[in-house]
């Protein structure tokens, strides 16, 4: 594996995954495959576009596109292909949940149709804690049956299996990785902790869902990129792992180390109606990824806290998102009615 195309390379997670990867290992080359949906955005890229230019492509696509994918695969000499790319937003996926099935499911299809084709060295599928459902006790572990409970949800379970079928069928090179809640740099403002830090910032409310005594275990990104790291060099082909802390706090608590770290008052919390499906817990058995040498580096709370001050430090970043119609309009459709009853 030294020729990787990251699919959703200029997103939140992916990003951040193409700058680690850069760094750590020197012989790599990274093609970034996106689309720049409302979520994908080159400013994600522009520093490692100039640290890295010789070792890094760039090219606009969609993964639902056979053709495309295809032309890009054979022109770089691609061997690996990690998916980031999706939709990805709970929320939205509730608004619109055509566009998770087509691009989550028929998109990651497309992939595996193309390593399969080509006869590359690796796929690697980014997944999600989600697919197990909401998990009230006890922790999940990669046999768990597979519960989701969002279109989201259902759409990333439904290209896990996929995944696992190529494998079974044709012997394609695969792997898994299920993320909890991932937080840092990067992320859209639309997602809890960006959204909580630049409302906190601006003295916004904060719109807590329900009683906030939902249970995540947030998780800073670069733990999640060196987890995916790890699965593809020391991992066995065919698995899965879970990714995450091990560990969970409630949304509320979340809230007030938002709060705490931009020195802002806790009277900005403000509890709002619940989401349709709101899973209460969310509980990951790590000890798989664990056994193959990894450790996360932030506990939750250390997480939230530095995403916090990421966002308190680059408004250049997030602020000529929040001011545009796009974000105005998806926020207001989501939160307007919302804050009002409340």
């Amino acid at each position: 594996m030294r020729r990787m195309m990251v699919t959703g390379g200029a997103g939140f997670i992916g990003s951040n995954f193409v700058r680690y990867m850069l760094q750590a290992y020197p012989d790599y080359m990274i093609l970034v495959y996106d689309k720049l949906t409302y979520a994908g955005r080159l400013e994600n890229l522009q520093d490692v576009a100039e640290a890295f230019g010789e070792r890094y492509a760039f090219v606009k696509g969609d993964i639902c596109d056979v053709a495309a994918v295809e032309q890009a695969l054979t022109e770089h000499e691609i061997d690996t292909i990690v998916n980031f790319a999706a939709e990805t937003h709970v929320d939205r996926s509730l608004m619109e949940p055509g566009s998770f099935i087509q691009t989550d499911v028929y998109g990651t299809y497309v992939l595996l149709e193309a390593a399969r084709k080509l006869n590359l060295e690796r796929y690697h599928q980014i997944s999600t804690d989600e697919v197990y459902g909401q998990v009230l006790e006890g922790r999940s572990t990669e046999t768990d049956h597979l519960e989701p409970r969002s279109p989201y949800a259902a759409s990333k379970a439904g290209a896990d299996l996929m995944v696992l079928a190529y494998r079974e069928s044709w012997g394609l090179p695969v792997t898994i990785t299920r993320g909890s809640n991932n937080i840092g740099p990067y992320q859209y403002p639309e997602k809890v902790v960006p959204l909580f830090a630049t409302n906190a910032i601006d003295e916004e409310p904060l719109p807590v869902y329900g009683d906030g005594q939902q249970m995540r275990d947030y998780q800073h990104v670069l733990d999640h990129c060196t987890g995916i790291d790890a699965v593809l060099h020391r991992g066995v082909l065919g698995e899965i792992y879970n990714v995450g802390t091990g560990e969970e706090i409630t949304n509320l608590t979340m809230t007030e180390v938002v709060l705490e770290t931009l020195k802002r008052p806790k009277s900005l919390i403000q509890h709002v109606a619940d989401r349709p499906g709101h899973d209460r817990r969310y509980a990951l058995d790590v000890s798989k990824l664990k056994a193959l040498g990894w450790e996360s580096r932030y506990a939750c709370e250390e997480a939230v806290a530095a995403t916090a001050r990421w966002y308190a430090e680059n408004e250049w970043w997030w602020r000529p998102i929040k001011s545009g119609d796009l974000y105005k309009d998806y926020y207001a459709q989501q939160y307007g009615k919302r804050l009002e009853d409340a």
